[in-house]
């Protein structure tokens, strides 16, 4: 295992503000090093709710997992990480991402060369970050005149890119400060992590500059069948947006795939939860008692990760699930 490897926490904030912050003051009390929140618009808003965890905490850097440049501009991106990064200077980190396919399926929206609005909303994001206008920018998926920010940025904000598919991640190691990688199985993460430092090398970065994150669902509790129950919810959504090949490796039906995605775009949860199998639970997820969990865990390092995060759902009660990983699981990873 690398002995730099940090171990960072999902957040969705789908309760009230002050129950995510506390999460988060827990969170970094147990030795977490990062803190992500989804970025979904049925929820509370990231960026409010990443403002008041910034206010609450004292060190621990947070980031948004993941923005997605369809649905908020990036200029606006820009603008809204610089202003956290006054609230935390030093402790914000910009994570984009033009996936999810059921949430843009469910706005109406397409998702037009999302390889080309990735890099462009990058190059948009980091130069107003650093201080520097785009004018008469003519991308193929973003055209702007002339923006920039009123107030300096007094840190560089790491951008960080969400991707599954070979590309995508090739495009995170290339332009990314760290890739955020939606797996949860080793070989879907060994084939990943070789993706992005080939695209590290083919931009002449070294292949430790970039932070590469195994960004996994997890679900922990000391009974079995408890954490299973937690963890298929979150496992439907992630089966829905999946690229066909990663589904094809899995032995996943591409059919049936389909009817999960469909039923969560009308609205049908539980018609789409009766759907997810225990295979596709120990495709996506790290699930299990926290013994299973730390095995699992310690194989995903192997991969050559440099950060693991316990993402959603993480269990069935959020607050116990924080205290039982810390007290049973990063303790056999962190000194």
């Amino acid at each position: 295992m690398n002995k730099m490897t940090k171990f960072g926490i999902e957040f969705v904030p789908k309760e009230v503000y002050w129950r995510t912050t506390y999460y988060a003051i827990q969170a970094e009390r147990g030795g977490f090093d990062n803190l992500w929140i989804t970025d979904h618009f049925i929820n509370r808003n990231v960026y409010v709710t990443l403002s008041m965890i910034l206010a609450h905490t004292n060190k621990i850097i947070v980031g948004t997992g993941v923005t997605n440049p369809y649905l908020l501009s990036p200029i606006s991106t820009a603008g809204a990480v610089a202003s956290l990064n006054e609230i935390g200077p030093g402790r914000t980190i910009c994570g984009i991402g033009a996936g999810d396919l059921t949430t843009l399926q469910q706005a109406g929206v397409e998702a037009i060369k999302p390889l080309s609005a990735m890099r462009e909303s990058i190059n948009i994001i980091r130069s107003l970050t650093s201080g520097n206008a785009v004018q008469n920018f003519e991308g193929k998926v973003f055209k702007i005149q002339a923006a920039n920010l009123a107030f300096k940025v007094r840190q560089k904000i790491p951008i960080y890119v969400g991707a599954q598919g070979p590309k995508m991640l090739k495009l995170a190691g290339e332009v990314g400060d760290g890739a955020l990688i939606n797996a949860s199985h080793p070989h879907d993460l060994e084939n990943a992590v070789r993706a992005v430092k080939e695209g590290a090398l083919s931009a002449n970065k070294p292949v430790d500059s970039v932070d590469i994150v195994a960004y996994t669902s997890f679900s922990v509790n000391k009974d079995e069948e408890k954490a299973l129950k937690a963890a298929i919810p979150v496992v439907s959504f992630i089966v829905a947006g999946s690229p066909e090949g990663i589904l094809e490796k899995h032995s996943i039906s591409l059919e049936v795939a389909k009817e999960i995605r469909e039923s969560l775009v009308k609205g049908d949860f539980p018609g789409a939860f009766s759907k997810v199998t225990s295979e596709m639970v120990d495709s996506f997820a790290v699930c299990g008692t926290p013994d299973k969990c730390v095995e699992k865990v310690s194989t995903i390092l192997k991969t050559g990760v440099t950060q693991f995060v316990v993402g959603s759902p993480i269990g069935g009660n959020v607050r116990k699930s924080i205290n039982l990983i810390t007290k049973s699981i990063l303790p056999h990873f962190k000194n």
